[in-house]
């Protein structure tokens, strides 16, 4: 039988603790609010942000979408993340990438209000994330990965953890915050020389580097656990970097997609938001 590490009993289990949170917030006429920023009409970005409405709504807790036109000038992008800043009654900001390529990610990384850069983008977070400062917010996805493998009680001290994948937005941040708990980590990517022997000696393995159903069954062993954080269309399907149906009987737990590390993901973003917003009354 497949031992399936999936989203929703995390979920379900995060959102017990935003409930009394959120009430505390109410008691004090505050609603947690957080602040898309969607640049133009990306079917996926559509579908993430009726994902994060959705999540926000069975806790009472708000989103404020803010939609620019494909064309829109740096300046007015710009303009707009400021006055979120400024904006008190938002206790979070998210901007969707990747951005059209007439405009600029990096200005914005050091103007985004750390508190309420709920999903790391900004270049303080991310600095506290590879320091093991805890005072930031470490991005969304790499938490969800953390929240999985808390909730089903994987320990992570002393084991080897293999990151296939070194992007900003996952792999990177998910090593340094899988060192933070005293994991063993191999950081690996498209180009590593025998990816699959360096997959097989891990106790974790978690694939991140967005392609398709790459990690096959012989990058895997019993006993091990994997996490599969890709999200891919194939053939007109949802897959993950993890061919599924290849690997699951030969390990010894396996999240699916979806229904795995995506479903956790806007429960972090809730959280973060939540967070942010409590800072008001403690």
């Amino acid at each position: 039988m497949i031992n399936e590490l999936r989203g929703m009993p995390v979920v379900n289990a995060m959102k017990e603790k935003f409930t009394d949170m959120i009430g505390e917030l109410n008691n004090k006429n505050i609603t947690p609010k957080l602040a898309v920023v969607r640049v133009g009409e990306r079917e996926d970005d559509i579908a993430y942000e009726n994902g994060i409405i959705k999540r926000f709504a069975a806790v009472n807790a708000e989103v404020e979408v803010t939609v620019l036109p494909l064309e829109v000038s740096q300046d007015v992008l710009e303009a707009t993340i400021f006055a979120l800043n400024t904006d008190d009654s938002v206790h979070g900001i998210i901007l969707f990438r990747p951005l059209p390529k007439h405009l600029s990610i990096e200005p914005i990384k050091t103007l985004i209000n750390p508190d309420k850069d709920v999903d790391c983008m900004g270049r303080i977070n991310t600095a506290f994330v590879f320091e093991g400062n805890k005072q930031g917010y470490p991005p969304c996805t790499p938490q969800a990965v953390i929240e999985i493998l808390d909730f089903y009680n994987i320990e992570l001290t002393g084991k080897k953890v293999t990151v296939v994948g070194r992007s900003l937005v996952t792999g990177k941040p998910l090593a340094m915050m899988l060192l933070e708990r005293n994991a063993t980590v191999t950081i690996c990517h498209t180009k590593t020389q025998n990816l699959a022997g360096e997959c097989k000696k891990a106790d974790i393995l978690i694939a991140c580097a967005g392609s398709a159903n790459m990690i096959g069954k012989d990058y895997t062993h019993l006993g091990q656990t994997v996490i599969d954080v890709g999200i891919n269309m194939l053939d007109g399907k949802l897959c993950g970097d993890v061919d599924y149906n290849a690997t699951a009987e030969n390990v010894s737990a396996i999240t699916p997609v979806p229904g795995g590390v995506g479903t956790v993901t806007t429960s972090v973003l809730l959280k973060h938001t939540v967070q942010n917003a409590m800072k008001m009354i403690l």
